[in-house]
């Protein structure tokens, strides 16, 4: 009895999946008729999620970035063993919108320090958001800008923010959305303030790069307002979670627990150490720092050794870091909705070392090998840059916390634009195309 109702139940998950493929080829053949080719910028912009005129859906649909949901059986008996405690779902990026439970109250305004060109946009943002009663925080060292203390006419609005220092004060439950100004710096900033949840991220682009900053300041109160009412696209910029354990080294305990090697007391006691934990947007990178020696590390994956990195070091990176770091080493660029964590060595001392992608739920380690002439050091976004010692490990999987960063049109669009404006991706001159003289030369060959 109990063999016929798991068949049945297998049979039902079956017409399930058959019904979402069905339909969901339906959709992609639709909208293959009517999409419309991928564009540069233009000057005059909108939010992806308005309609546009005499438009009667509420958001213009575009092609999925991954396939429909696979079917779970195989033949006529056999089928997948389904996982209770799978986390991840994959879901379309055009119908990943922003919505409100409650309306937005709070606002956190990240700003690049020291930089005099952002601070006409940074005053004209606040005096726009307090005058919509929107509780302003805003961090208390870009408030001690001379410029910002010295502005007498600013001095009421500064009054009404709310203020805060990185590592002392937690605002993890405090900020509904997030608005940085500057370049993709302010971003992965943003990133490192909240090792859970994110609030949803408005990037506007006033640095120099602007990858991962898609919003022009020239009409921000209106593209502000349509984040404010949920009319908006996201994208999902998934995080590494990385720990960090560091063998312990104080020495009257290794005195006691050590043993001598090479003239250096090396501790034996593996209950002694201290773990840190980051939530990582870019990459973590592992290099031989100082020394003139090549960097040698171990990389495990799911607790196997799969490589040893001989060269100037390791980049683990997720798809946003993809086009960073990881890029300037020969890695793929990968689209940020795409579940999965690049390795990339740097100048590796093999001709045959490619990058690689491996699935987002592994876990890797990475450690000294035993025979490693050296140290290494290792950094996360490129900040809390620290030394990598014999005994300490450093474990990287991806975060069940991503990044929702708010789209100008959509998360396919946004990343080709900014491929081509930001990267120059595939920019060259055009071949010449043939005259009639010339197509008479190639017939008489």
């Amino acid at each position: 009895m109990e063999r016929s109702q798991n068949k049945m139940c297998c049979k039902e998950k079956s017409v399930t999946a058959e019904e979402n493929l069905f339909f969901a080829a339906c959709d992609c053949e639709e909208e293959i008729g009517r999409g419309k080719p991928i564009r540069g910028r233009t000057k005059s912009r909108s939010l992806s999620a308005s309609p546009g005129p005499g438009s009667t859906k509420e958001f213009r649909r575009t092609r999925s970035m991954h396939g429909p949901c696979p079917v779970t059986t195989f033949g006529p008996k056999a089928c997948m063993l389904q996982n209770p405690k799978a986390i991840m779902h994959i879901q379309d990026p055009a119908s990943q919108l922003l919505t409100w439970n409650k309306p937005p109250k709070s606002v956190l305004v990240i700003k690049k320090v020291r930089d005099a060109s952002l601070l006409q946009p940074f005053k004209e943002l606040c005096v726009f958001l307090t005058e919509k009663n929107m509780i302003v925080y805003v961090e208390k060292k870009v408030l001690e800008d001379p410029a910002i203390v010295n502005d007498e006419n600013f001095g009421p609005v500064k009054k009404k923010f709310c203020t805060f220092r990185e590592d002392f004060d937690d605002i993890s439950n405090q900020i509904d959305f997030i608005i940085c100004l500057g370049g993709d710096g302010t971003l992965l900033y943003a990133s490192s303030l909240f090792q859970d949840s994110v609030p949803p991220v408005m990037a506007f682009h006033l640095g120099s790069l602007g990858f991962l900053t898609p919003f022009s300041f020239d009409n921000f109160q209106t593209q502000v307002n349509q984040v404010i009412e949920g009319n908006a696209a996201l994208v999902l910029r998934s995080r590494l979670k990385v720990k960090v354990h560091k063998e312990h080294k104080d020495k009257k305990t290794m005195m006691q627990n050590g043993v001598e090697e090479n003239g250096l007391l090396v501790s034996q006691d593996k209950e002694h150490g201290k773990q840190t934990k980051y939530q990582v947007l870019n990459e973590v990178v592992v290099d031989r720092g100082p020394s003139s020696y090549l960097s040698n590390v171990d990389v495990f994956l799911d607790g196997h050794l799969i490589t040893t990195v001989q060269g100037d070091g390791v980049i683990v990176s997720t798809p946003t870091g993809s086009t960073a770091y990881a890029a300037a080493a020969g890695a793929s660029m990968i689209h940020p909705n795409v579940p999965a964590i690049m390795i990339t060595p740097i100048c590796p001392h093999s001709l045959s070392f490619r990058p690689i992608v491996v699935p987002a739920g592994v876990e890797l380690k990475i450690m000294l090998s035993p025979d490693a002439r050296n140290t290494a050091w290792v950094s996360f976004d490129g900040r809390k840059r620290q030394e990598v010692c014999h005994g300490d490990s450093i474990s990287i999987t991806t975060s069940c916390y991503p990044v929702p960063s708010i789209c100008f049109r959509d998360p396919v669009n946004d990343w080709f634009d900014s491929l081509a404006e930001c990267l120059h991706w595939n920019v060259r001159k055009k071949q010449n195309h043939f005259t009639g003289d010339e197509e008479e030369e190639e017939e008489e060959y």
